[in-house]
């Protein structure tokens, strides 16, 4: 159930969207570029064979970088223009028009809080270009395009995995693998009680077990194909969490205010 402060902060955000916003434009540019510079590399490829193998280590560091820019920039108010902007769209903004409680959207014109702008595709655009250069530089072209394609692949998963946690449930989230997976997992990151701390990968949860930030207490493979199951959640997280659905009157839009003892437990 919508509490009466989730409901007016949508009401509000919504207010605030230009009127020239279209959200269906909005994803088709993001994922008509990203595709579009799939195709390209894919098709400049020269008989490529070990180079497949760069596949592995990027997209392992991808994770990682998806979990610390989520722990450490998006959760973390640093005083630097591009990065506090990142800050105030995601917890100050994300993180108020969405809770574990009622994490859906209704409408396209809602994308806007549930996809990055297209200054983040420039900036990854950027990043692989010179990523991928300099991999060219040290291997071959085909090494460089094939790390440019796992990151802007990265991207569109992320995107993609993310737009199916904020919809509303149906059989597709509930039974394709790895969604239904991260759709539980980022749907209890947006618990207030726990949500500076717990389960900040959005792709695959490989970063939080290993960083020991998930809300489980399982192993690799039963992180991976969870599912939709709470049977696992760590026992001494259950009395946050479920403190937090009842009470928002400890919730700021800088994150909770937790107790002694509840700070002890979460690890802040």
């Amino acid at each position: 159930m919508m509490t009466e402060r989730q409901r007016k902060f949508r009401e509000e955000y919504k207010a605030d969207i230009s009127p020239l916003y279209n959200g269906l434009l909005h994803i088709s540019v993001m994922y008509a570029v990203g595709i579009s510079a799939l195709i390209y590399c894919f098709t400049h490829l020269q008989n490529a064979t070990w180079e497949w193998l760069l596949i592995a280590p990027v997209f392992i560091a991808g994770n990682f970088v998806e979990w610390f820019m989520h722990r450490y920039v998006m959760h973390r108010r640093i005083d630097v223009f591009a990065l506090r902007a990142i800050y105030e769209r995601h917890t100050r903004q994300h993180h108020q028009y969405f809770t574990d409680l009622d994490p859906t959207i209704d409408t396209t014109r809602e994308f806007r809080i549930v996809f990055f702008p297209w200054r983040v595709l420039i900036s990854l655009g950027v990043a692989g270009s010179l990523l991928g250069g300099l991999t060219a530089l040290i291997f071959n072209a085909n090494a460089g395009y094939i790390v440019f394609m796992t990151m802007v692949a990265h991207y569109l998963i992320y995107e993609t995995f993310h737009y199916c946690c904020h919809v509303h449930d149906n059989w597709f989230v509930r039974n394709m693998p790895f969604i239904n997976t991260i759709r539980r997992h980022h749907t209890a990151h947006h618990n207030w009680g726990i949500m500076m701390k717990y389960n900040m990968n959005l792709t695959f949860p490989i970063a939080d077990w290993f960083m020991g930030t998930t809300d489980l207490r399982r192993g690799l493979f039963g992180h991976l194909f969870n599912g939709y199951s709470d049977k696992h959640v760590k026992d001494e997280l259950k009395p946050v969490i479920a403190k937090f659905r009842k009470d928002e009157h400890r919730v700021t839009l800088d994150g909770p205010q937790l107790s002694a003892d509840e700070a002890a437990v979460v690890g802040h």
